[in-house]
């Protein structure tokens, strides 16, 4: 699936005489080439020669380098630079600290500073529990990772792993005025993993993993658990989970089907796939037939973790032992979380009437959205260019939000569903369409209605 993106936009400086019309041929070079044209300035103009700067997504880095080669051609015109629009967003890096305080006269420094600050320190120390008032710990996340599952990069190590370490952040304060922070560790030895949090946890209000590789993620966050007084989330896990079960229960409402009675194909039984199966049968679900990347996930597979045999002992109906093609025969919904070109046109042609697709391996689908619309009633994809966009953070950020304001130390699968149902909520009766099952991240009623589900439900829980 070839489309332009703002992820690969670049601004191209170009210049030359006005009987070559500049404006004219770089735009005319650029549409040709495929690409999309989002700004174009002239810069200076002169008797002699005309400067302008045009604006423009491509699809890929190649694709890039191809439109600036198409306009260097022009025996006129001259590329003096070319300046790629992500990489400048990102020079210096995209958070920063800032004081909530004055800090302008000595009465100041003295209360903020020392010698006041003593006394703060002294009231902490006499009643521990003052940190979460007196300190950014009440309002404060750390963003960990190892560094080994990076978006669809893999194991690219902690240093790569900081750019989107630093989005995260940069989402959280965005979206629910979180303050949160990114720990890149740099190993990938679970002891080592769990210990580096246990003993900088006293600063944070919640931990949240990310993009750390199964089967290690599902024990660190297990003993992070059972060790720490604040939340941990693993946001590749849970956080996907959640909104492809907000997706589906109003793709469900949409084509007028039942969670319990539908039948159920997923590609990919990592984290994510594992978590999304968990928390359908905890809704209701009763047939989910699982594929990784070595085939039909059943009782043949190497049970060597606890997330894996539950997979097996859930999501492995008796009798069946096809190949994916064979499961996707009268399928009600195909969810994927794996990698591109899973399925063959043939394959979604073959579901149940009203079929559900979410084809959401990122940025390469496991079939294009465009084929598989031609069959199913509704597709959802990873991308922001497509409708029906599942995107974690509809999820996280208010899920933080509610387990901070609660003061909730842990979290359950009900919290997880209540957050779905939440964010579910937010398409009315009357705005359901199959081009719409999903709210918009930039819905301001998303995150409160999250926090306030999480929250009511851990209160309840207690």
């Amino acid at each position: 699936m070839a489309s332009t993106s703002p992820g690969y936009g670049i601004t191209i400086r170009v210049d030359g005489p006005p009987s070559a019309q500049p404006v004219a041929e770089v735009t005319n070079a650029i549409t040709s080439a495929g690409a999309t044209i989002t700004a174009l300035d002239v810069v200076e103009s002169f008797l002699d020669h005309v400067v302008i700067d045009v604006t423009c997504d491509a699809i890929d880095q190649e694709h890039a380098e191809r439109i600036t080669a198409a306009i260097a051609e022009h025996p006129d015109l001259n590329v003096r630079k070319v300046s790629d629009r992500t990489f400048l967003l990102h020079l210096g890096g995209k958070i920063e600290i800032a004081s909530k305080v004055p800090l302008k006269t000595r009465d100041d420094l003295s209360r903020a500073y020392t010698p006041g600050v003593a006394r703060i320190s002294q009231a902490i120390a006499d009643d521990p529990s003052d940190a979460r008032r007196l300190t950014i710990k009440k309002n404060t996340v750390a963003v960990v990772t190892d560094g080994s599952a990076v978006l669809g990069l893999g194991n690219i190590g902690p240093a790569a792993a900081l750019p989107v370490m630093e989005g995260k952040a940069a989402l959280f304060k965005r979206f629910a005025d979180v303050d949160a922070w990114p720990v890149c560790l740099d190993t990938q030895d679970v002891d080592e993993i769990v210990r580096t949090v246990q003993i900088i946890a006293p600063v944070y209000g919640g931990i949240n993993l990310e993009d750390i590789s199964a089967p290690r993620c599902f024990e660190v966050e297990r003993r992070l658990r059972d060790l720490l007084d604040i939340p941990v989330f693993h946001d590749d896990q849970h956080g996907t989970a959640i909104v492809v079960l907000a997706a589906l229960k109003n793709a469900l409402k949409f084509v007028k089907k039942d969670l319990s009675q539908v039948k159920i194909v997923m590609s990919g039984a990592g984290a994510a796939g594992t978590a999304i199966a968990r928390l359908l049968v905890a809704s209701g679900a009763k047939t989910i037939i699982g594929y990784d990347k070595d085939g039909l996930v059943n009782s043949h597979h190497d049970n060597d973790d606890e997330m894996r045999t539950w997979f097996v002992d859930n999501c492995s109906p008796e009798g069946f032992s096809g190949a994916i093609s064979e499961a996707m025969v009268g399928a009600d919904i195909f969810i994927g979380v794996s990698a591109p070109d899973v399925l063959k046109e043939a394959d979604v042609a073959a579901m149940a009437a009203g079929a559900i697709v979410f084809a959401l391996a990122n940025p390469d689908p496991e079939i294009d959205p465009v084929i598989a619309r031609k069959y199913a009633a509704v597709v959802a994809t990873g991308r922001s260019d497509q409708p029906n966009q599942i995107n974690n953070v509809l999820a996280f950020p208010g899920i933080f939000r509610g387990l901070l304001d609660g003061r909730i130390t842990k979290i359950t699968d009900s919290m997880l569903v209540a957050a779905a149902e939440a964010i579910s909520s937010c398409v009315t009766d009357e705005q359901l369409n199959a081009n719409f099952i999903i709210p918009s991240v930039f819905d301001p009623q998303v995150v409160t209605k999250v926090a306030d589900a999480v929250r009511k439900t851990g209160k309840a829980s207690k």
